[in-house]
């Protein structure tokens, strides 16, 4: 039953994203999609029009297996080495800040919410 909840669950964030990809379309807007979509999906969860509960488990199993999802990305740049030859450097630094500041603002923004649902 756990399986089936999980697909249902993947099955409603895809809609989501498909419905993001519709309204960018429809509109023409230069914001993609999948952005909408988790926009539209934000705002329906703090609503509490859609309970957490209908996504939970997918999403969970999402975040789970990630890695696995950028494995090909980074298996697929190998392929172009030749442009990181010149400015090579350049673009590992800035990926290494970015990638920082990423974990910076998540883990700050986390501690926050967690420390607002310890106050309730």
């Amino acid at each position: 039953m756990k399986v089936i909840n999980g697909i249902w669950h993947i099955a409603l964030l895809t809609v989501f994203y498909i419905i993001g990809c519709s309204i960018q379309q429809a509109f023409d807007l230069f914001i993609p999609g999948s952005i909408i979509g988790m926009l539209l999906l934000f705002t329906l969860l703090s609503t509490k029009i859609v309970p957490v509960r209908f996504i939970e488990e997918g999403s969970a199993f999402m975040l789970r297996h990630m890695p696995l999802l950028f494995l090909p990305v980074t298996v697929g740049i190998l392929q172009f080495l030749d442009v990181f030859a010149g400015k090579g450097v350049f673009l590992i630094v800035i990926a290494l800040i970015s990638t920082v500041m990423v974990l910076v603002i998540v883990g700050l923004t986390s501690q926050a919410f967690l420390m607002k649902k310890g106050e309730k």
